[in-house]
């Protein structure tokens, strides 16, 4: 039995089938799912999912030296584009992420390892058997947030983290009995 949480929705079992719990390294693809996994906050993720493709339009392929100069005149423009959640808090919190990305690679640090090293590079393999049993945030989880905030990181509290780090795959929440942790587990062992 796989994972409950993506129901019998396509696009749902998709996602968990093809990319949560998948390692990701590149620095690009991380920045982009932690933007996305800000503007999910209070809503689910199949929301977010469908309309990925229309932020990642409207936010230039989330490329942060592109973002990290949008203007008023961009947060305008995304504020009217029915595709995306307009929020202009999270919208200005994207563009703010952007900077505080580049400022971090200024200073010599890629984003991806800021990200793994909370997990010292390798995905923590967790071994539940029910949904009910996975935390919301973690230790680990609580770490991440504040060192994000304190880089500058808006919209980074430590459930979003703990969702983003299962996204990712620095940490295999799949339930035992899904086939994806095992093929996680394995993809993580090539590291």
């Amino acid at each position: 039995m796989s994972c409950t949480w993506p129901g019998t929705d396509i696009q749902y079992v998709a996602y968990h089938d093809t990319e949560w719990g998948v390692p990701e390294t590149d620095s690009r693809a991380l920045f982009e799912k932690l933007i996305l996994d800000g503007f999910q906050a209070g809503l689910s993720w199949i929301t977010i999912l469908r309309k990925r493709d229309n932020f990642r339009a409207a936010f230039e392929g989330f490329e942060p030296e592109i973002l990290a100069r949008y203007t008023e005149k961009d947060i305008k423009r995304c504020l009217r584009d029915a595709g995306i959640i307009r929020h202009r808090g999270k919208i200005e919190a994207t563009i703010g992420n952007a900077q505080a990305l580049l400022r971090l690679k200024d200073a010599g640090q890629e984003f991806n390892d800021f990200c793994w090293q909370f997990v010292d590079g390798q995905p923590i393999v967790n071994h539940f058997k029910n949904t009910k049993d996975i935390p919301a945030q973690t230790e680990i989880s609580e770490k991440m947030s504040k060192a994000l905030k304190q880089a500058g990181f808006k919209f980074c509290g430590p459930v979003i983290v703990y969702a983003f780090m299962q996204a990712v795959g620095m940490v295999n929440d799949h339930l035992i009995n899904c086939p994806q942790h095992e093929n996680c587990k394995n993809l993580s062992q090539k590291l």
